[in-house]
Formats: structure tokens, C-alpha cells, sequence
């Protein structure tokens, strides 16, 4: 077990539960972004919604990276964090009036819309403004990308973007608009997708729609992002493999000429940067099991109860060459406040500190006050 990526000693003097990031990590995984995107036209936008902690969004805004947003309150982090406006995207199926609003002052990229009524308060609103929305549409591809039904998002029916059926009618509602600017067509399949092959389909569904609209003038694809990591084993595979994945695109989707390429990552960007780092609070012995009572539970990382996610465990400071099984547990009043069942870990005693590994992406931004519990802190690689 790989101790030496934790700094223990300056572990002391931190309030558990926090979370740990690897700058170091983090650095090299957009370095590797970069490289590997490369392509003309290609261009990648962070999922702002994986990770909004205030020291990552500097830094991947700093690296050149666009921002993809849900919300006017990420819209105003990742201004804030350095991002420039034009390369803000703006989804999600409910803005509201305001939130519209706010983001045309603001000049963002583009809004991805997901319905007709969006488009038609949009429309109102900039033309109450007397500006012109950049807006392309969210399409649904139908395709299944196998992932967990809560995190699949490119099938027909479903709250996210509008289905092909319908297409023609709203694309012929924004070409009529004297305050809308088509600015082309979104795809997101879903997430922690670790198979290509929905990718090579996406792509041959993007081509068999440009194919339908031949004339249409078309000048942003954006294929989402979806990218998943490796919870099994961290060390193994820090990076994913975004060769492979931006090399799926270039191979197999054609772009017309000029046309853009847009990207939004967001796990995979952040997913291996970051552990949440927790304190035990008692082990206590169960008629046939083990427990390893945690002070940080679902309410500073609620995956595995929301997803039954698994986040790989370990014992960061026990050196016993004795191995136990034990259920790793959290503090909160919820049965599925559990973490981990029959793990494997060094023999762990009152006051050991545990990791939960790749929990950068949607653990800190999706923390909660339940029970009462202060939010987790932060601490940064040195």
C-alpha cells in the first residue's frame, strides 16, 4: 500500500474529515489533456459541476481549459477562478429567468438548451436585453452507454435535451429568431463511461444527423464528456487514457470545415487528484463482523449511498503486517452510511487515518450539512 503520496506528518495539523488534492497530479493530468487534444479544432471545457474548490478552478483555468456550468453560481466561480466568459458553457435542463439573465451580462460562450420552453425564455429575455443568445441545442442520441440509470443521460426520453423526433421543428424555431444565434449541437451519453465503443457509436450518430442537414450551417459539435477513471486502483492508472479517448473523435467523426469540437470533462479531469482523508473514531467489535467507525460519512462523500459507488480504502498510518476485514462506516444516522464491506486493511486502531481514494470529482461539491455536520475542509500537495 502506497503511503509516501500522503504528507502524514503535516496531516496532524489538519480538522478531519478534509480533503487531500495532489496538485502535482492534478498538473500532470491536464498537461496530458493538452498533449492529447491537439487537434485542430478541438477544444475542452472542465465540467465545473465535479469540482468547484476555489485552488483547482485556478489552476485549470490558468491551463487554458474552457468552463462547462450548470448554474449561474458555477458560472460566477469559474469567472472568478480566471475563465473567460466566451469560453463559459451554460446546461442544465431548469435556468431560471435570472439565471438567464445573468449570463447574457455576463457574455458566456453559449447556453446548451434542453427544451423548447428554455429556448422560447431565452428568446423573451434577449430580446428584453437587446442581445443575441449564442445557443446550441442538447440532443439525445439514444444511446445507452451502460453506466448507472442515475448517471445515463443520452437516451430518449429522459429530463435532459430534446429528442430527435422532435428536432427539426426546434431548430427551425431558432433559425426564425431575431434573438437567438444557433451556434450547433450538444451530446452528452453520460458518466464514468470506461468502454469507447458508446463514443465510436456517438459519432456515427453525429455524422448520420450533420448528413440530415446538409445545408444547415453547423459551427460547433459538443460531444460532452463522460470519461470515467479507475476507482479500483488509483496508483495504477492516475491518468486516464485521453489518447485513446480524443483519438475516437479524430477517427471517427466528420467535422466539416471550420467546424468546432467541443469537450466537457470533468471526473476524469479531477476524479484521481483528490482522497478524502478521515480520522477513526472507534473499531468496534460486531457479533461476526468488524466496524471501522469513520468521523467523515455520507455527508462528505455521498457516492457510494447515492450511487453504491466504491471508493478504494486505506489505512494510511497503521504499519501492522496483521490484516483484518472490516465494514468502514460513517457517523451519520443512515444505514447506508457505509463506505466499504469486508475490507481488507492493516490491523486499525482508535485514531488511525483512513483514505477514500479518487474522490475528487463529486465528493467536496456535493458535501452537505445533514445531521448538522460542519462541510469538510481542504488541504493542497506541498
Amino acid at each position: 500500500m502506497k503511503h509516501d503520496i500522503f504528507p502524514i506528518d503535516h496531516f496532524e495539523s489538519e480538522t478531519t474529515p478534509f480533503y487531500y488534492y495532489d496538485l502535482h497530479l492534478l498538473d500532470k493530468t491536464l498537461d496530458t489533456i493538452t498533449e492529447c487534444s491537439a487537434f485542430p479544432g478541438f477544444h475542452v471545457h472542465y465540467a465545473v459541476k465535479a469540482n468547484a474548490n476555489p485552488e483547482l478552478l485556478r489552476r485549470i483555468a490558468a491551463s487554458g481549459l474552457g468552463a462547462d456550468t450548470v448554474s449561474i453560481g458555477e458560472i460566477h466561480a469559474a469567472i472568478t477562478a480566471g475563465f473567460p466568459a466566451p469560453k463559459i458553457v451554460f446546461a442544465g435542463v431548469g435556468k431560471t429567468d435570472d439565471e438567464i439573465t445573468q449570463a447574457l451580462q455576463a457574455e458566456i460562450g453559449c447556453f446548451n438548451a434542453e427544451s423548447l420552453p428554455e429556448i422560447e425564455a431565452i428568446e423573451k429575455i434577449a430580446s428584453e436585453l437587446g442581445k443575441t443568445a449564442p445557443v446550441a441545442l442538447r440532443v439525445n442520441p439514444e444511446i445507452d452507454a451502460h453506466t448507472h440509470h442515475y448517471i445515463t443521460t443520452g437516451l430518449a426520453e429522459n429530463k435532459f435535451g430534446i429528442a430527435l423526433s422532435t428536432l427539426d421543428s426546434v431548430i427551425d424555431r431558432c433559425l426564425k429568431s431575431e434573438w437567438i444565434e444557433f451556434k450547433g449541437f450538444h451530446f452528452h451519453i453520460g458518466s464514468q463511461i470506461e468502454d469507447l465503443e458508446p463514443y465510436r457509436i456517438l459519432c456515427r450518430r453525429i455524422n448520420e444527423l450533420q448528413d440530415k442537414y446538409p445545408d444547415l450551417v453547423i459551427p460547433t459539435i459538443n460531444v460532452g464528456g463522460g470519461l470515467g477513471i479507475d476507482y479500483d486502483d488509483p496508483d495504477g492508472h492516475p491518468i486516464p487514457d485521453f489518447k485513446s479517448y480524443f483519438e475516437v473523435f479524430r477517427d471517427n467523426l466528420r467535422l466539416r470545415p471550420g467546424q468546432q469540437l467541443h469537450f466537457e470533462l470533468g471526473r476524469s479531469v479531477v476524479g484521481q487528484c483528490g482522497s478524502l482523508i478521515c480520522r477513526v473514531v472507534y473499531v468496534k467489535e460486531g457479533v461476526g463482523k468488524k466496524f471501522i467507525i469513520l468521523d467523515g460519512g455520507m455527508t462528505a462523500l455521498i457516492r457510494p449511498a447515492l450511487y453504491q459507488a466504491h471508493h478504494k480504502i486505506e489505512n494510511i498510518t497503521s504499519a501492522s503486517p496483521i490484516m483484518e476485514r472490516y465494514d468502514v462506516v460513517g457517523p451519520i444516522c443512515e444505514s447506508s452510511d457505509t463506505f466499504g464491506t469486508e475490507e481488507t486493511l492493516p490491523l486499525t486502531s482508535r485514531g488511525d487515518l483512513i483514505a477514500l481514494r479518487s474522490a475528487g470529482a463529486y465528493g467536496e461539491t456535493m458535501a452537505s450539512g445533514y445531521n448538522c455536520r460542519p462541510l469538510p475542509g481542504s488541504a493542497y500537495s506541498r
